[in-house]
């Protein structure tokens, strides 16, 4: 492949998120680094969809018609990713794009094949509900129990991987699931996560957030059931 290939593709599942789409399509395209951004629009019934036709060819944009859950809008674009690395962005602004660089940065050093953003590497960011923060502690000590890898923060957003390397995961997720399988089958698969810092405006139901706390269940069993997947093995 060409020196010409993105270095980041950046992957945007969006549902009804007029307020904030625009800005954050601009602010992915402002990175300075060579940006593939494919968003999904998973049925949007608002202005979303308007106001990413206005971007034209800038980026590519894929359509739900009904919307299909996060981890259908992601396993709908990652085909299509062709950049080094890949990493998912949010459609509101609880993480702000110019933190991906640094995020992708050891991937393209050849140094990690996953980097994740850790929200709570120096404590819970302010804000966030209390049951999202138990949720969160558990989600982390089932990692460590189940994997035996010690994390800070398994359901964040910003989740990086070399682009082949997820793309040979086999997805099977439709909704919030996306994260713990992607977890579970990177550890699998002999990788290891690199966690780095970031920074997080948490928002909340009436702002639009969608998870709540509730999708725990589904999360946990993910992880356990993808214990004993048996991934392709590092190289």
């Amino acid at each position: 492949m060409s020196d010409l290939r993105p270095q980041v593709t950046v992957l945007v599942p969006a549902l009804n998120e007029e307020n904030t789409i625009a800005d954050v399509v601009n602010r992915v395209l402002e990175i300075p680094l060579r940006v593939e951004l494919i968003v999904i629009d998973d049925g949007s019934t608002d202005g979303t969809s308007e106001i990413l036709r206005g971007f034209g060819d800038r980026l590519q944009v894929l359509r739900n018609e009904r919307p299909g859950g996060k981890g259908n809008a992601i396993r709908k674009a990652l085909p299509l990713a062709t950049g080094t690395a890949t990493i998912i962005q949010d459609a509101d602004l609880e993480y702000v794009p110019e933190q991906i660089p640094a995020l992708i940065q050891p991937i393209l050093d050849g140094k990690a094949n996953v980097v994740y953003g850790t929200r709570f590497k120096n404590g819970f960011p302010k804000g966030m509900a209390i049951p999202n923060k138990i949720v969160n502690v558990l989600l982390a000590l089932s990692v460590r129990i189940l994997y035996g890898v010690p994390m800070t923060d398994e359901a964040t957003c910003y989740k990086a991987f070399r682009t082949e390397l997820i793309q040979g995961f086999d997805l099977q997720c439709q909704r919030f699931e996306f994260c713990p399988e992607v977890t579970a089958k990177a550890l699998r698969s002999g990788e290891k996560i690199i966690e780095i810092p970031i920074s997080y405006e948490p928002r909340n139901k009436a702002a639009g957030k969608k998870i709540r706390w509730t999708d725990a269940p589904e999360a946990f069993s993910t992880l356990f059931r993808y214990r004993f997947w048996r991934g392709k093995p590092r190289a």
